[in-house]
């Protein structure tokens, strides 16, 4: 049985910071992993929000090079962070995400490897190539985009922090350990 919302906090939601609506949903899916609850059971748009916010992080912190890097090139995060960009309306940033993709598919298996097992700092051809366009050029805000995609699904709810444990507790069936 999936887990049928997007559940988001009075706090976050109230507050002035679109961030906090993502992060709010990023504490919802890493409660439930830690309550082992897999990835397939959580909804599918709450992922895809959780993943466009990790590729938006590694990228503002060090360009399009450090996502590749950190993520070791997963096919199938690449395919989410992709199905993301389009959801949320990000144009210009999955054509710059498609142009990225297809840098990186261009490379041989060895200069890939060779980037991903190096070390990121320093002297690195590979991240300067990678790193060309500049995500930050971008005149999309992807956190604002996450987060109005969030507000304005038909899955969405807030709720207290009280009543969104007691909603998370009924779906995993026992109590959860507040910290």
């Amino acid at each position: 049985m999936e887990f049928g919302k997007i559940i988001i906090s009075e706090t976050a939601m109230d507050g002035d910071n679109p961030q906090d609506v993502i992060h709010s949903n990023i504490s919802v899916i890493n409660l439930m992993r830690e309550e082992g609850v897999d990835d397939d059971l959580i909804h599918e748009d709450a992922i895809m929000s959780y993943y466009l916010d990790y590729y938006t992080a590694q990228c503002t912190e060090g360009n399009f090079a450090q996502f590749v890097y950190n993520s070791s090139w997963d096919k199938e995060l690449n395919e989410l962070v992709e199905e993301a960009l389009a959801l949320v309306g990000a144009e210009k940033h999955l054509e710059l995400f498609q142009q990225q993709c297809k840098k990186v598919s261009l490379m041989s298996s060895v200069k890939l490897n060779k980037f991903l097992k190096g070390k990121l700092e320093g002297v690195n051809p590979t991240r300067d190539v990678l790193n060309a366009q500049s995500f930050a050029a971008i005149e999309e805000n992807l956190v604002v985009l996450n987060a109005n995609f969030l507000k304005s699904h038909p899955d969405f709810e807030v709720l207290t922090v009280d009543d969104m444990f007691a909603v998370l507790e009924e779906f995993v069936g026992h109590e959860i350990k507040r910290a």
